[in-house]
C-alpha cells in the first residue's frame, strides 16, 4: 500500500456486504469495522456497549426533530441518547481513519469522512431474490420471513443514512464512487472489483 486510505461500504440486507467488507479487508492486510465498530465506540466514548448497539443505525425520530435540533443547537450533555451516541460515533470513526487504512461497513462513514481525501465509498445491492435466498439460508427463515426482514431493514438503514446525510441519498449512484450488484458478480468477484478500483486510484502499489 502506498498511502492510508478508508473504504465505507454501505450495503442493502441480504446483498453480503459484510461479507465482501471482511474478505477485502483480509485481502488488503487492513482492519475490518462492522460490529466491531460499537465495541471501541463504547471503549472510546465510555458508553455502555449495550446502549451503543441499542442505537446502532437507528433513524431520528422525525424531520420536526431535526428542524428543532437546527433552530435550537442543544450542548452534548442536553442531547437526546440516540444523538449522543452518533457523535460518538463520529469520533471513533474519524479518530480510525487518522489512524490506519480500514474497512468500515455502514454507520454513515462515508459521510462522517466526506472531507478525507483518501476516502472510497461503496454500496453494494443484489437483486430481491438473490437477497431473499440468503438471508434464507443464513436465518433459517422462510422466503416470506426473510423478505420481511430484508424490507424492514434497509427502509431503517435509508432512514438512518438520508437523515444524517443531508445532501446525500442511500443507494443513489450519485452518492457513491462505486455501486455493485453483488449478486451478478458474486462475492469474491466484487472483493476483486472493489480490489482493481483501488488499484486504478492509486491506493494500492
Amino acid at each position: 500500500m502506498s498511502k492510508k486510505f478508508v473504504v465505507a461500504i454501505s450495503r442493502q440486507y441480504g446483498s453480503g456486504g459484510h461479507e465482501i467488507g471482511r474478505k477485502l479487508a483480509k485481502k488488503l492486510d487492513i482492519s475490518f469495522y462492522d460490529k466491531e465498530l460499537l465495541t471501541k465506540i463504547a471503549k472510546d466514548s465510555g458508553m455502555s456497549e449495550d446502549l451503543v448497539k441499542y442505537y446502532d443505525e437507528m433513524p431520528s425520530k422525525s424531520f420536526l426533530f431535526s428542524l428543532a435540533m437546527d433552530a435550537y443547537p442543544m450542548s452534548f450533555t442536553e442531547m437526546p441518547i440516540n444523538q449522543k451516541v452518533y457523535q460518538a460515533q463520529v469520533d471513533t470513526i474519524k479518530k480510525i481513519a487518522n489512524e490506519e487504512s480500514c474497512v468500515i461497513i455502514g454507520r454513515c462513514a462515508d459521510t462522517i469522512l466526506s472531507d478525507y481525501e483518501n476516502l472510497v465509498t461503496v454500496f453494494i445491492h443484489a437483486g430481491m431474490d438473490a437477497k431473499i435466498k440468503r438471508v434464507m439460508e443464513r436465518d433459517e427463515l422462510t422466503r416470506e420471513k426473510a423478505k420481511d426482514r430484508i424490507i424492514k431493514t434497509d427502509k431503517k438503514r435509508a432512514s438512518f443514512y438520508n437523515y444524517y446525510s443531508l445532501e446525500k441519498k442511500w443507494g443513489d449512484a450519485a452518492s457513491h464512487d462505486l455501486t455493485i450488484d453483488s449478486s451478478k458478480l458474486g462475492i469474491d468477484e466484487t472483493v476483486v472489483m472493489i480490489y482493481d478500483y483501488l488499484k486504478l486510484r492509486g491506493f494500492l502499489s
